[in-house]
């Protein structure tokens, strides 16, 4: 039996020259018990259709119904849990939770509540902190007391508008699990929202992708029985199918390629050297220990004495390599990274680049962060620009436009050089900063989580733009991330660093993929899933804050 239904909607904004048509002609029934996954692009409509079905938008066309009547505004019956908490920051967890109680069931008696509050507190793992109050909680409690609330308000249908993406990799794991065990314990419908292929496959019973263009697109049933083990479906046939089936779609719909190929890279030098292309795109030399990081520490002072974050911090890396570094949160990747690029004094140990110690910032060494900083009043070419006149002090005017121009044309900016940075989604501008570390020709290029602050799926579309650009260059290159699939995708060797505090390296993995690399073909690669099951096995040994002792033989640098 169906319980909500979608009969031909369509959904606009504005008018006139302003329209912009969000959702187009959807005809979609949820079936009672159901949990349905909705997966798509940023900007593809998925919240505007939650919107919907909760009553806090109505359609332009078309008609949403709950058990055949049509939704007009929000009701108890339907949950709704958002990406952001919205917590009420004086009330204690309890008194937020009841918060809920008191609107939907006012004549309830107060014992009653009480009783319910810690039933559905304890239900979310929360039970030890139900007098703390929201400032006190991490990101994953407070989205565990947001569940928590909706559950409270006894609802048929539970929506899920993106709930676990602000939160951490291994929180966001967690939580999703614990969703799945609650949905599991009373068959609720559910409708989540998301843009993570891995969580639609754990949750589903269905998932249906949304277009680019507002449309509803392909279907795929999840037939993987449950309860489903993550580092089990590593090694599920039906799983690592359906991954690729699911991924080629998304990608082959929302990533078309907007890298042309007109403008060329003028033969100029920058200050620390290079060019000629890129010195003919580093003549493909793997210098071995280009770069060197030997007995490396970093030592915080404490009121309680110093601190070793990073201990004994050992690497060699071959000229033109790309090194991935992952690890749990707090494991000193961040830290590894800032020294490396001289923001962060070394405390003992040396870091040797090309025959010098790095000592201090140098745009032979470009960073490129999570948030790319751009300047926000400055245009996409002005803010390369910075750096690319400091670098090419001999270049005239119109060649430094042309390292610009050709950086930007590379990461799919052709027709958006002249646009503020304040205009850009946070994609764009990420697509600056990379655009920016590359035009500096740098010796060393460092990324800090790059993607981190953008939805998995534009996240791959930026992956396959650096990939593209670090093929023409191929500067060696270190890339933090806490991103299995980003790291195999990118890597050369995967370094797999230790838990914190005292952090060191307790694993290389070496990944003989052919390149250049694509998302699609590597879920097709008969090693794929082996890479991943290494990097995987050695997180998950570390998961809960361990410690076990590293493998000598491991962590040798080649």
């Amino acid at each position: 039996m169906s319980i909500l239904k979608f009969d031909n909607v369509s959904k606009s904004f504005g008018e006139g020259l302003q329209k912009s048509d969000v959702l187009k002609n959807i005809n979609l029934e949820v079936k009672e018990g159901e949990f349905l996954v909705l997966l798509g692009f940023s900007g593809t409509g998925k919240t505007t259709l939650i919107n919907l079905l909760a009553g806090l938008e109505k359609p332009t066309s078309g008609k949403v119904t709950f058990k055949d009547a049509e939704i007009t505004g929000p009701g108890p019956e339907r949950g709704v849990i958002f990406q952001n908490y919205s917590l009420m920051p004086w009330l204690t967890v309890a008194g937020n939770v009841q918060l809920a109680l008191d609107s939907v069931f006012p004549n309830m008696p107060k014992a009653e509540k009480t009783e319910k509050v810690a039933h559905f507190v304890k239900m979310v793992g929360l039970g030890h902190a139900m007098t703390r109050r929201p400032a006190e909680l991490s990101g994953g409690m407070r989205q565990r007391v947001n569940v928590a609330r909706a559950l409270a308000m006894n609802p048929e249908v539970l929506l899920l508008d993106e709930p676990l993406s602000a939160l951490d990799a291994l929180t966001r794991a967690n939580l999703a699990d614990e969703i799945e065990h609650i949905w599991d314990a009373d068959k609720k419908t559910c409708v989540l929202i998301t843009n993570d292929v891995d969580e639609a496959i754990i949750l589903a019973d269905r998932i249906i992708a949304l277009n680019p263009d507002g449309t509803l697109g392909d279907e795929f049933s999840v037939d993987i029985p449950r309860p489903r083990d993550r580092s089990e479906m590593n090694n599920h046939e039906g799983f690592k199918t359906l991954r690729a089936d699911v991924t080629k779609y998304l990608m082959d719909k929302g990533i078309a390629s907007k890298v042309e190929g007109t403008r060329l890279l003028p033969d100029v030098t920058p200050i620390h050297g290079l060019p000629a292309a890129v010195a003919k795109a580093q003549e493909s030399a793997r210098d071995e220990g280009f770069l060197t990081f030997s007995g490396l520490h970093k030592i915080y002072p404490t009121p309680k004495g110093p601190l070793t974050v990073v201990e004994d911090f050992n690497l060699k890396v071959n000229k033109g390599e790309f090194i991935s570094l992952i690890g749990h949160s707090g494991c000193g990747k961040s830290t590894v990274l800032t020294m490396a690029a001289g923001l962060n004094p070394i405390s003992k140990g040396a870091i040797r680049l090309d025959g010098w110690d790095v000592q201090g910032a140098d745009p032979e060494r470009a960073v490129v962060f999570q948030s790319p900083n751009l300047f926000p009043w400055l245009s996409a070419k002005e803010n390369v620009a910075i750096g690319v006149d400091k670098v090419y002090p001999k270049a005239s005017q119109s060649e430094r436009q042309d390292v610009i121009e050709y950086y930007l044309e590379r990461v799919g900016l052709a027709d958006s050089m002249d646009k503020a940075a304040s205009s850009m989604s946070n994609g764009m501008k990420q697509r600056v900063g990379i655009a920016r570390a590359f035009a500096l020709s740098p010796k060393l290029l460092l990324l800090d989580e790059p993607f981190g602050m953008l939805d998995s799926l534009t996240r791959w579309e930026l992956q396959e733009v650096l990939m593209e650009v670090w093929s023409r260059t191929k500067v060696t290159a270190i890339c933090v991330t806490h991103d299995v699939d980003e790291a195999i995708l990118l890597a050369d060797r995967v370094v797999m660093m230790t838990n914190g505090p005292q952090a060191t390296i307790g694993k290389i993995t070496n990944v003989d993929l052919p390149r250049p690399r694509t998302r699609k073909a590597l879920l097709q690669h008969p090693d794929y899933y082996n890479y991943r099951q290494e990097v995987l096995d050695f997180l998950e040994e570390y998961e809960h804050g361990a410690k076990p002792k590293p493998k000598p033989q491991s962590i040798a640098a080649e």
